[in-house]
């Protein structure tokens, strides 16, 4: 059995200070996803997840301490590919992917619209792209988990008090729209699989005390296509884990 893990770490580096190391030790994953490592891999002290046994593997954003995603794997990779080949999307570190076998692993991390017009235009692109390049790698490698930090709500159940926040970026009808097309494509959300209860969020904002309360949003994703659903054990959502704003989401699957 695989356990299959994405962590959106707000930078690699504070999150280490925080407890990471310790917290993965503990934890053991086969394969973890990384999210907003915020480093360039010569800055990244990868020594004490290699003693670990973890090969690691780095994406990192043109932009220094900007975005980044990355991959710890246990497991021997047939193949690692970086990014979609889209130079705007690419040159900001947001897709990986691993190959084990007939299983394809993608690790994301989706732009955020937050901070206004421009960069939510750059969202709603990168959404379309990303679709259309999971569109064309389904017919090559139909086996397909993607997990990371979507920056979505896709539910009412999906976030705190749903009704203040209908015109917020990560939660915009035409955003959440996207989510429900994306799995009509031939996707499944794992965690709904397994756990339809509310209040259950993957990212709290720093904010009025909004981790303590469980004031929070689930924007963090385990998808599998149709074709490997079957094959899912379990999914979890991990707030033990207090390295960053976000916490771990993670699978079980079956090889």
């Amino acid at each position: 059995m695989y356990s299959i893990y994405s962590y959106n770490v707000n930078g690699i580096r504070a999150a280490m200070g925080k407890g990471l190391v310790e917290w993965v030790r503990a934890a053991a994953p086969d394969f973890i996803f990384l999210q907003e490592t915020k480093a360039q891999p010569e800055q990244i002290d990868e020594k004490p997840f290699v003693e670990m046994g973890y090969q690691c593997h780095w994406f990192s954003a043109q932009k220094k301490g900007y975005s980044g995603v990355g991959l710890l794997s246990r497991h021997p990779l047939d193949r690692v590919e970086l990014g979609m080949g889209l130079p705007d999307h690419d040159s900001e570190g947001r897709v990986i992917r691993a190959d084990i076998g007939e299983v394809s692993l993608l690790g994301a991390y989706f732009p955020s619209g937050s901070s206004g017009d421009e960069r939510q235009a750059v969202k709603m692109r990168f959404l379309d792209d990303f679709q259309a390049f999971i569109d064309r790698l389904k017919q090559e490698r139909p086996l397909l988990l993607i997990g990371g930090d979507f920056n979505i709500c896709h539910l009412d159940i999906d976030i705190h008090n749903p009704d203040k926040q209908h015109g917020t970026s990560g939660f915009l009808p035409e955003e959440r729209a996207w989510v429900s097309q994306f799995l009509a494509s031939g996707f499944v959300d794992s965690f709904r699989q397994f756990s339809p209860e509310p209040h259950q969020y993957s990212w709290w904002s720093y904010r009025a005390g909004s981790r303590q309360r469980n004031k929070g949003w689930r924007i963090d994703y385990w998808m599998a296509s149709q074709a490997l659903a079957g094959r899912l054990r379990g999914a979890g959502i991990h707030p033990e884990a207090q390295h960053s704003d976000h916490c771990p989401v993670s699978v079980l699957l079956q090889p």
